[in-house]
């Protein structure tokens, strides 16, 4: 099975070695056609601390780390 790639904006690096990602997508409505936005937080892990908020980072899935992380950053 191939593990997702996403790639969304640092909101947040208060914690030790964690990030918070926010991941924006767009869609068309299936039925009115209308474009709409929604927007999920992920917990992803970062082992330096090196990311910080504003940053445009990819994350990947990978087996869970803690309760809420079950994503890594790959790069900026």
């Amino acid at each position: 099975m191939t593990k997702r790639i996403l790639q969304g904006h640092v909101v947040s690096n208060k914690n030790n070695k964690t990030i918070v990602v926010k991941v924006k997508r767009r869609f068309r409505h299936p039925f009115y056609g209308k474009v709409i936005s929604r927007s999920k937080k992920y917990h992803a892990h970062d082992e330096k601390n090196k990311f910080k908020k504003g940053d445009l980072v990819k994350i990947i899935e990978t087996r869970p780390i803690s309760k809420l992380k079950t994503w890594e950053v790959i790069d900026k």
